[in-house]
């Protein structure tokens, strides 16, 4: 096993190097350069391409294979960051990004979702089913390891290296990650791929999903089970530093302390499925703790929205609320872990040419729900409060604990 895990680990944490990329370095970068704080947040439609992996899923499927998918992709990762590197990301007065520079970031995400769909392709052919525990821990730790090193490690470099310096080393790090793609041993056992046919009809692809057993369910499922986790998530550190945390001890709990959390939530979930623990009972079991508390975080919000409230130095609510911040994320990747096992388990019931199409369709209905409180817990708490909009977030976070008790039968 671990002669597939150890590759698939340094490709998940390549693919996390984007993310971290876009969401930690680049808006640093940017700001720095000038651009105003409403520019820099425009910079999210670049994740566009990642909304639209249902687009070519269909062509991983059916022309070639997931390792020769996935070799091209980094490779061409590579070769957009060596083209970054020659360009400057913005000047001093500019009002925006350089045309080409955007058009490159576009392709950086393009290329990034296709190796996304060809890494989970090959993850759900190479894994067997007592594999998979083990298999989507290692999937969550690399990824979230890659983004930390992208929009910490390499933040932390800036004054070190330069734009171009950085993107050099990006792409470097991306052609080897390329030569393991398709020089790795475990990688070349995967069974040939059928003589390559054109892709089905969308209707007649889309019929075909759904029929996939346990389908349906899913797909509610893994868009419902991070809603109200999400929008606290977004707005809980806010409110701590409202209520008197510095932004320098923030960044320390909701930065490295919530990642380790979550890693370790991570591999406490991989090791209970290595144990033969039985996925919707843990699941279940995961998300009631995670409910109590999102409960408890909610008091907190009732305590600390009255007029005069402040989190001070040393105080039993202040170590109540940064003990909350860390617990959540620890259940939050918990139950990423045992989620993203559920989702490559049902996509192994659908036929071989239809897996990485299967599996995209879940991620991306994992994504949309994370983004859609995530997005709107802002408004959300301008309009209603607080108090109310943390009390819609508990309402929300029992949505799929009623859904674990409609699970069909059929999923394994």
């Amino acid at each position: 096993m671990h002669g597939k895990l150890l590759p698939l680990a340094g490709l998940y944490l390549v693919q996390g190097l984007p993310y971290g990329l876009q969401s930690g370095l680049l808006p640093m970068l940017l700001r720095a350069g000038g651009l105003s704080l409403t520019r820099v947040g425009l910079t999210k439609v670049l994740y566009a391409p990642w909304l639209l992996k249902l687009v070519w899923a269909p062509l991983v499927d059916t022309r070639g294979s997931p390792r020769a998918w996935l070799t091209f992709s980094t490779a061409a990762l590579g070769l957009v960051c060596g083209l970054l590197a020659v360009l400057p990301p913005v000047g001093a007065g500019q009002a925006g990004l350089p045309v080409t520079v955007v058009g490159l970031l576009l392709l950086l995400n393009l290329g990034a979702a296709v190796q996304d769909v060809a890494l989970d392709t090959l993850a759900v052919q190479l894994l067997e089913p007592a594999e998979l525990g083990p298999g989507n821990t290692v999937q969550v730790i690399a990824y979230k390891l890659g983004a930390v090193l992208a929009g910490g490690g390499l933040l932390a470099l800036v004054p070190t290296l330069s734009w171009p310096l950085l993107f050099l080393l990006l792409a470097a790090t991306y052609w080897l990650a390329a030569g393991l793609a398709w020089a790795a041993p475990a990688l070349k056992q995967l069974p040939r791929p059928p003589p390559s046919g054109q892709p089905p009809h969308t209707l007649h692809l889309l019929r075909d999903l759904l029929a996939v057993s346990g389908t349906l369910w899913t797909a509610g499922f893994v868009l419902t089970y991070k809603l109200g986790e999400q929008g606290a998530g977004s707005l809980f550190p806010l409110l701590l530093l409202d209520r008197g945390l510095s932004a320098p001890e923030l960044g320390l709990w909701n930065g490295v302390g919530t990642v380790a959390c979550s890693i370790a939530g991570s591999s406490l979930g991989g090791a209970l499925l290595a144990r033969h623990w039985q996925l919707l009972p843990l699941l279940r079991s995961v998300l009631r703790i995670r409910l109590g508390g999102l409960a408890c975080q909610t008091a907190l919000i009732f305590y600390l929205d009255a007029p005069g409230a402040r989190l001070g130095p040393g105080t039993v609510v202040r170590g109540a609320a940064l003990l909350s911040l860390c617990l959540q994320h620890f259940l939050g990747g918990l139950a990423t872990t045992a989620t993203f096992t559920l989702m490559m388990r049902c996509s192994q019931q659908a036929q071989s040419a239809l897996q990485a199409t299967h599996y995209s369709l879940l991620a991306t209905l994992e994504l949309l729900g994370k983004l859609l409180l995530g997005t709107l817990a802002g408004a959300l708490a301008d309009g209603l409060g607080l108090p109310l909009c943390f009390s819609l977030f508990v309402v929300l976070s029992a949505t799929p604990i009623v859904c674990l008790g409609l699970a069909p039968s059929s999923l394994p």
